[in-house]
């Protein structure tokens, strides 16, 4: 091993030596000595009561500003309910979500502003073991834990606690209001849909009838039941349940179990268009491979094989509707489907 060559620099305060191989100063150890902490400021806070009654103060304003852009939150759900209206839409999320950002900024704030007005704020440094303490340490340990919380003030400063208080009652209050607005787990509602034997199948949205010969080859259509454009109430739901994807293929590229024989007409097929996934809109249908597609997760599904699922994470088929057609010609449901509609976990 060669000898590396080092050279004096002259100084002790910067480099000791320099190692000509590696072309990096060799620092001696005692060359750059610990600066310690930097002297503690204090406060205003700290020298004025003046100055602590107003930090407490502005520290309980946010908690309680938190607490009630909380509850406007609540209020703008039911004060302004969506409609079909998209203006609505837009008001009801807008005036929502200005409720619940001004809840959570009042906390956070709030917090900050405490920590850094009220609490100590004394620089301390300490050794950290990585093994397990000794009894006696942690017992130690849990004092200063206790003593830190004493510091804190948040026994004795009963406006900034009960304000706290007040803000984290309130503020998950929009959360399980939203949540608890999607409704209870549906059990039977998704077996059941507007479709019932001789219903004719519509255009969506206009609600016309459709006859079996407007459905051309490779053609597609988006289908609701006759009736449903004219509903007054639960319009929107009753849709969601019953929209139906109507394609025409070659009779001869179908693969018909026989049971389904006599569920298509002529070549025409209708499955629901709700994705067995999580409930997105099946709505991209490939004519050369004959595959539908749900533009959310790419589950895709096989037409002429009872739209089995051939790719993505869909587990479950989508629903048959057995159709046929009316004396004059239309084309009209033998009955409701015969599985529940929509995603699969709702099974389970």
């Amino acid at each position: 091993m060669s000898e590396k060559k080092l050279a004096k620099t002259g100084s002790s305060s910067t480099a000791d030596e320099f190692d000509y191989e590696t072309g990096l100063a060799v620092i001696a150890p005692d060359a750059v000595k610990d600066p310690g902490l930097e002297p503690h400021r204090t406060r205003m806070t700290d020298k004025s009561v003046k100055h602590e009654k107003a930090a407490t103060r502005q520290v309980a304003a946010m908690f309680f500003a938190s607490a009630i852009g909380s509850a406007f939150a609540i209020y703008a759900y039911f004060a302004f309910p969506l409609t079909e209206d998209l203006s609505t839409v837009r008001n009801n999320t807008l005036l929502l979500g200005l409720g619940i950002t001004l809840g959570l900024f009042g906390i956070g704030i709030g917090a900050v502003h405490w920590a850094k007005t009220l609490m100590p704020d004394a620089e301390v440094s300490e050794e950290r073991h990585q093994t397990r303490g000794k009894e006696a340490d942690r017992a130690r340990a849990v004092e200063i834990i206790k003593l830190a919380d004493s510091e804190s003030g948040f026994s004795r400063r009963k406006l900034i606690r009960r304000s706290l208080y007040s803000a984290l009652a309130v503020f998950p209050l929009p959360a399980i209001m939203i949540f608890g607005d999607l409704g209870p787990n549906p059990g039977d509602t998704l077996r059941h849909t507007m479709w019932k034997k001789g219903t004719r199948l519509a255009t969506d949205p206009t609600g016309t009838p459709i006859k079996a010969s407007d459905v051309t080859l490779g053609s597609v259509f988006h289908v609701i039941p006759e009736g449903l454009a004219e509903l007054e109430h639960h319009k929107l739901e009753e849709k969601a349940k019953a929209a139906v994807l109507l394609v025409r293929l070659d009779p001869a590229d179908l693969k018909e179990s026989e049971e389904r024989k006599n569920w298509s007409y002529d070549g025409i097929v209708a499955y629901s268009k709700i994705c067995t996934h999580v409930g997105c809109p099946v709505a991209l249908y490939e004519q050369q491979t004959h595959h539908l597609l749900c533009p959310c997760h790419q589950s895709t599904f096989d037409v002429t094989d009872a739209c089995k699922v051939v790719f993505g994470p869909a587990s479950r088929a989508l629903p048959q509707l057995p159709i046929t057609v009316d004396a004059e010609g239309y084309l009209i449901a033998q009955s409701d489907f015969t599985e529940p509609v929509g995603p699969s976990f709702w099974e389970r």
